[in-house]
């Protein structure tokens, strides 16, 4: 199979050349809140804008301003370190006694609001980032890149798991083979090492769809996923029905995040999703299992909300959309071509 960042493309070859994230500002992610703060409680629920600093940093400074361990921190997701991120964090203050909000921000993190909330901010507690990206140096035919645009906002593109999953040098699936041969890890890479390997076989089983064309088809064995939520249902024996559906954004196929249990698809499918797309499939699969992941599906598709783009002086194109949680904004720039990233091996943080 290909590498990750080598995955087979959807709508056809690549229509432009550009350059990304050549300074922060031309990557811009927008935090989607899934809830507003409750208004009472021990949590202080601060929204910041950050640029030039990982979550992880910024969790650290808040911590630091509070008085408080960093375990009192929570945030919704990651965000990536070379770009302008806005984003939601709690710090708990039990006392409900918080320093001067104003000596909390500088240069790199400014405060948007900040109110009292009820409890910790979980992982995944967020609907969605809305992200404004400004692509350089475009190279390509107009008229392509806008049809291909149209193809996009349309159809969406295949929803793999883009390369920040796979560590800054790649090696993360080689990292987790290690792992399940016996190699110790700790803790918290192990949970990373093993989302990896979840993502390597999920990205496989796509990318074999998207070669036979079938990444937003309903075949036999299907099970679908209703759009905008994770509610899997299927497989149905009437796939005209579930094929319209398809065509009106309403559901997607689904793919495996391998676990142990029975996979839930049958016929063709079931047989594509084991069979093996890789020579050390079964290593991870059975890495998996024995680490008791659980069998999880996730949409074959991506589409992306309120897509909108403007051609911009100098060979510039910016695009603006909106994507769910645990999805990657690359994977959208992916079907439009060679987007050579200024800041390449920055990455820190899943869309």
């Amino acid at each position: 199979m290909p590498e990750p960042g080598a995955l087979p493309a959807a709508h056809g070859p690549a229509v432009l050349q550009a350059t990304i994230r050549t300074t922060p500002e031309d990557f811009r992610v927008e935090e989607l809140d899934a809830f507003p703060a409750s208004g009472a409680g021990e949590h202080l629920l601060v929204t910041i804008e950050k640029r030039g600093m990982t979550t992880a940093e910024a969790a650290r400074r808040i911590a630091r301003w509070a008085g408080v361990a960093e375990s009192a921190i929570g945030h919704a997701g990651l965000k990536d370190r070379h770009a302008i991120a806005s984003q939601r964090l709690t710090v708990w203050l039990p006392k409900r006694i918080a320093p001067d909000i104003a000596t909390l921000e500088s240069p790199t993190l400014r405060v948007v609001e900040s109110h009292w909330h009820s409890r910790k901010l979980p992982r995944g507690a967020l609907a969605g980032n809305r992200f404004v990206l400004l692509l350089r140096d475009v190279r390509g035919e107009r008229d392509m890149v806008e049809s291909r645009l149209r193809a996009i906002a349309l159809h969406g593109v295949p929803n793999y798991f883009g390369e920040q999953r796979f560590g800054r040098a790649g090696d993360n699936v080689a990292q987790a083979l290690a792992m399940f041969a016996g190699r110790r890890v700790r803790r918290e890479e192990r949970a990373m090492l093993l989302s990896a390997a979840r993502s390597e076989l999920f990205n496989r089983v796509l990318a074999s769809r998207v070669q036979s064309a079938t990444w937003r088809r309903a075949l036999e064995g299907d099970v679908f996923m209703l759009c905008g939520t994770h509610s899997i249902f299927g497989p149905e024996p009437d796939l005209a029905a579930m094929q319209a559906r398809i065509d009106a954004l309403d559901i997607d196929p689904t793919g495996p995040l391998w676990g142990e249990g029975t996979l839930r698809t049958q016929a063709g499918v079931a047989a594509l999703e084991q069979a093996p797309l890789g020579d050390d499939d079964a290593a991870l699969r059975h890495g998996l299992e024995a680490a008791r992941m659980k069998q999880e599906r996730r949409a074959l598709r991506l589409c992306p909300q309120s897509m909108d783009w403007t051609w911009r002086d100098e060979g510039a194109l910016q695009l603006a959309f909106a994507l769910p949680p645990g999805t990657y904004a690359t994977t959208v720039l992916a079907e439009l071509g060679a987007c050579t990233d200024a800041m390449r091996g920055a990455f820190t943080a899943d869309a």
